[in-house]
């Protein structure tokens, strides 16, 4: 199994957000679809399997949903796709490589955030309401006991839970770059998914599914998503953008040789 040493996984993911800022646009519309699409898929297993565990089981329901919730993250990356908390590290890492610019970066936030939007909404409403996968028995309940737990947070409470959230996704991404095998992606970004959704942190996308899940089901409404999505944005832009983009770049993105097996890795990433 090959690895990537940190100061290789800064070059593949300076390399990866360059990408991910030039796309085509038809590309980004299709990837940002099936970014938001996947991640909500995975909240979908996730009331699926835990809506009807024993409430005596207390907080092992929680690592049990993190277990499967995971599926979001390795359909985006094994499958292809672009998600917004992963471009919030990879992009940004980019601009401060002098791969993109601020105004590539922010388009690119702007384009994946709207699609993503698409996506999980189109999982919510056709797979959730029409086929009543969110809207039956313990379903309709979990749901939106879910989604009243994001919108009920106050606005400090939902940025902060937003940058530990985005903290764990981004280096979920961070580590996939450290395999080049399809195993090795999802042992590493595994882990890190799981924490985020036992310990309840709140997820800019997951949220464009959850949220629009119970406004489907009457218990919420949009303007309670737009206050709940500001300050989970720049949460997640926090945790993903700062924590990991700038520090990792900061101890290893400055690099101006890189070694024989580096440059190797990133005509792989290509």
């Amino acid at each position: 199994m090959s690895y990537n040493n940190p100061q290789q996984m800064a070059q593949i993911a300076i390399n990866a957000g360059k990408k991910k800022a030039t796309l085509p646009l038809r590309s980004i519309l299709i990837l940002g679809f099936l970014g938001g699409a996947f991640i909500a898929l995975g909240f979908l297993f996730y009331i699926r399997v835990t809506a009807g565990l024993p409430p005596e089981w207390g907080t092992l329901n929680n690592l049990i949903g993190g277990l499967v919730f995971p599926l979001g993250l390795i359909l985006t990356v094994v499958a292809g796709a672009e998600l917004l908390t992963g471009n919030m590290m990879a992009v940004s890492m980019a601009a401060l490589a002098k791969k993109v610019t601020v105004k590539q970066l922010t388009i690119n936030w702007i384009l994946i955030a709207v699609t993503n939007l698409i996506g999980s909404v189109f999982v919510a409403y056709v797979f959730g309401h029409l086929l009543g996968l969110t809207e039956t028995g313990v379903f309709l309940d979990k749901t939106i006991a879910a989604a009243s737990s994001k919108v009920d947070a106050s606005f400090i409470e939902s940025f902060i839970s937003a940058i530990g959230c985005n903290w764990l996704v981004a280096l979920a991404i961070w580590m996939s770059y450290s395999a080049e095998d399809t195993t090795g992606k999802i042992v590493g970004l595994f882990l890190p998914i799981t924490a985020f959704i036992a310990i309840g942190f709140q997820h800019v996308v997951a949220n464009m599914f959850i949220i629009p899940a119970g406004i489907f089901a009457g218990a919420l409404t949009w303007g309670d998503y737009i206050m709940n999505f500001i300050p989970v944005f720049l949460g997640n832009a926090v945790g993903g953008g700062i924590l990991v983009g700038c520090l990792y770049y900061g101890a290893f993105g400055r690099s101006e040789k890189q070694p024989a097996k580096e440059v190797q890795s990133l005509k792989k990433s290509s």
